[in-house]
């Protein structure tokens, strides 16, 4: 963000005026924006701001929220560059993972009793929203077995936001591509023939191939690929297909029938209203266009 330039056009004349970039008054300005507006931007459900830890533990998490695929999410905001807003963020997620009925009962009370029986506990979240981070950042977050990501923002004129990812990363050791790709091939190769266990091999790499930051999260029904949101969702391999749930507008593509379906408004696992069915590498091959338009989107 800080070498993006942005400009204001003109339709009535030829002139372009340049948008000033700036930091919020008060970090508060940020982090209202943001809660009024976290499923948009972030993925995220809002669920509390300001929430406080307890007398014994003496903190506030500034917003408590839960992301499309039921993991707790921490948001910490600053205005400018905080050194110690990592480790803030870090303390306030030791916390929450040590009080999960605590948590579970603020979402029941917030989303009710089916999203509270659904978070996962396997990945909580910490994003930290800042007007900078320093590369002693970028470096510390990717020490840690958390998932963490790191986001700054800017403010273009009076109506404009703009947010950059950062870094990104996964809870959990790293583990090297081609050995997840085999995980997630082992993982389907029980009731599958060999053809789907290699489609989905491919699946695998080609989305998490699509660019750094890319994190994969694990539930019963679909694997979902994100980077700070859901760009991809996978289900289980059919018998002779698989589906991939992606967050493309249908109304931009071109639908092919057994290729491509408009799913809005159908209940299906995953998120993503555009549905890409793969029977093929050859179908893989053609779905690229439309992994990497969701990529980008998110």
């Amino acid at each position: 963000m800080s070498s993006l330039r942005l400009f204001r056009t003109s339709t009535t004349n030829s002139g372009v005026i340049e948008v000033t970039p700036r930091l919020a008054e008060v970090e508060a300005d940020v982090q209202g924006l943001v809660e009024a507006h976290m499923e948009t931007l972030l993925g995220v459900r809002f669920l509390a701001s300001e929430y406080s830890t307890g007398p014994v533990h003496g903190g506030r998490i500034d917003s408590l929220g839960l992301d499309e695929n039921g993991s707790p999410v921490i948001v910490e905001y600053k205005r400018g560059v905080d050194a110690g807003v990592i480790n803030q963020g870090l303390f306030y997620l030791s916390w929450l993972v040590d009080h999960r009925a605590e948590f579970e009962h603020l979402v029941r009370g917030r989303l009710g009793g089916t999203a509270a029986s659904q978070v996962l506990w396997s990945g909580p979240r910490l994003i930290c929203i800042a007007g900078d981070f320093t590369r002693y950042d970028v470096h510390a977050v990717r020490e840690h077995r958390r998932s963490i990501d790191l986001v700054r923002y800017r403010l273009f004129g009076s109506d404009l936001l703009g947010l950059e990812t950062v870094a990104s990363v996964s809870g959990g050791m790293p583990v090297a591509r081609r050995a997840r790709r085999h995980a997630a091939a082992r993982a389907a190769a029980d009731d599958q023939g060999a053809s789907m266990v290699e489609l989905a091999s491919a699946v695998d790499e080609a989305l998490l191939g699509l660019g750094d930051g890319v994190n994969r999260v694990e539930r019963k029904t679909y694997r979902a690929y994100q980077r700070l949101r859901n760009f991809a969702c996978v289900c289980p391999p059919q018998r002779s297909k698989l589906l991939v749930y992606l967050k493309v507008d249908p109304k931009d593509v071109d639908l092919v029938p057994g290729f491509t379906r408009d799913v809005s408004g159908l209940g299906h696992h995953g998120t993503g209203d555009l549905e890409v069915q793969l029977r093929t590498s050859r179908d893989v091959e053609r779905a690229q266009d439309l992994f990497r338009a969701s990529y980008a989107g998110a």
